[in-house]
């Protein structure tokens, strides 16, 4: 037992994501050989707390993390401090803010009014501001921030994941990995597969690397295969 503990204490791996999304992701730049990626974490909520990009700051990576909720932004930016901290959404077109819900539950707050009325409609959560906040779009941020496309993207801005995707110009920024949130979020058991951003995804030549559920990690085919 005190061998098994010591091989434990030796070689345990701690995740901060939600389903262990971070060591699947850290995994797979080891073996396409990216030491230092970086990152843009679209979404990102709690600095730490169910963090798909923390893991990689704490090995000494930096990126760009969005958040529009103004609380969760400042705690990003007292806790993330190399990291580029934006506190917008991000846009599907020219437009340049829009009504940003905070729901009582962070983890559900969306830019569609439909998903937070849709989110209050079961009781447990309730809708407790809209504010405005300014959008950018993607490629717009990308290439105001970064100095070289992110090597990772992490995506989740309940249920307009699949819009902004499209809006990226994957023929100029194309991260080598995707971490997307692929499941709809109800509470009666309901919930299902969101397949359109799967097949969206393998229609761009990525390859579905690992499935959490909740979450798809998507690898470039070609990255992943010249390995």
């Amino acid at each position: 037992m005190n061998l098994l503990k010591k091989i434990f204490r030796t070689h345990k791996k701690t995740s901060y994501s939600q389903s262990g999304e971070d060591l699947i992701v850290e995994f797979i730049f080891e073996a396409i050989k990216i030491k230092h990626p970086t990152y843009m974490d679209i979404g990102a909520n709690h600095p730490v707390y169910m963090n798909n990009t923390y893991l990689l700051y704490s090995r000494g990576c930096s990126g760009i993390c969005i958040e529009p909720d103004p609380t969760l932004f400042k705690a990003l930016k007292n806790k993330r401090s190399r990291d580029n901290c934006l506190n917008i959404g991000v846009g599907l077109s020219e437009q340049k803010s829009a009504d940003f819900y905070v729901m009582s539950t962070k983890t559900l707050n969306t830019f569609s009014k439909e998903e937070a009325e849709r989110y209050q409609s079961y009781g447990k959560n309730r809708i407790e501001q809209v504010i405005p906040i300014p959008l950018v779009p993607i490629n717009s941020v990308i290439a105001q921030h970064c100095t070289n496309k992110p090597n990772f993207i992490s995506l989740d801005v309940e249920g307009m994941d699949l819009q902004i995707l499209k809006t990226l110009d994957l023929s100029i920024w194309r991260p080598e990995v995707f971490c997307i949130e692929t499941l709809t979020y109800t509470e009666n058991n309901a919930e299902a597969k969101i397949n359109e951003i799967i097949d969206y995804m393998l229609a761009n030549g990525y390859m579905l690397y690992a499935d959490t559920y909740i979450n798809s990690i998507f690898v470039d085919k070609t990255k992943w295969t010249n390995r």
